[in-house]
């Protein structure tokens, strides 16, 4: 006798809804349009004010109406789907499943599976997944706007989610550099990941995180500060 097949839930996909990117895009169109009639007028009132006008406006100004429309609700239109480009590349694919958490971003992706998954949480902007012992399996920037449909991806379910409470927030500490607490290696990192953030190098200041779990630290941002805590 054959056993039957349980079904499963297929995975919820948490993502940046397609809406919102288009209506950047639309909205970039519009505000190109919009320039297209107030060029002129201000192009006019900075000469006569000023006596001068930037050379790029006094261009658009010199364009007939039946042109600048075109032109630049499709300016403003390309503006915007870059826009939703970055934002589209700065926030990632998320899938819950049953049995496992794939979070897809830019570098690449990250699977974990369900059993080493004890806690769930956003800590500002960021979410977060971590084991039983305190160890971080994820930590990814994600764009505020997605936290509710993250919360109910985890619970539906059923995952250990903890809304936007961190269970270790009171045991993270302010990092002074060569202060107390840390070996000269987890300073080291610290201080590349510092410098790495300074200079917009992201994935060289994720490297860091990386090497410094496995020294069994966690670290996060507060502003330019960063915080650590020993796991």
């Amino acid at each position: 006798m054959r056993t039957p097949m349980v079904k499963r839930e297929p995975p919820i996909t948490v993502r940046l809804p397609e809406a919102w990117l288009r209506a950047i895009i639309l909205g970039g169109a519009a505000l190109g349009l919009g320039a297209a009639f107030a060029v002129g007028p201000l192009a006019d009132w900075m000469i006569s004010l000023f006596d001068s006008a930037p050379g790029p406006l006094r261009l658009a100004a010199a364009l007939p109406l039946v042109w600048a429309v075109p032109v630049l609700t499709l300016c403003g239109g390309v503006a915007g789907a870059w826009v939703a480009g970055t934002w589209r590349k700065e926030n990632p694919v998320i899938e819950v499943g049953a049995d496992s958490v794939v979070v897809h971003d830019a570098t690449g992706g990250c699977h974990v599976e369900r059993a080493r998954i004890a806690e769930v949480f956003t800590d500002g902007r960021e979410l977060v997944l971590r084991d039983a012992g305190g160890r971080e399996h994820i930590r990814t920037r994600v764009d505020s706007g997605l936290a509710g449909r993250l919360q109910s991806a985890f619970e539906q379910q059923r995952y250990p989610w903890h809304g936007a409470i961190d269970p270790h927030e009171a045991d993270y500490t302010a990092w002074v550099d060569n202060g107390p607490g840390l070996d000269e290696r987890a300073h080291t990192l610290l201080r590349m990941r510092q410098r790495a953030l300074a200079d917009d190098r992201n994935g060289a200041a994720d490297e860091a995180r990386d090497e410094l779990r496995t020294l069994g630290i966690s670290v996060r941002d507060r502003g330019k500060v960063q915080q650590y805590r020993k796991v």
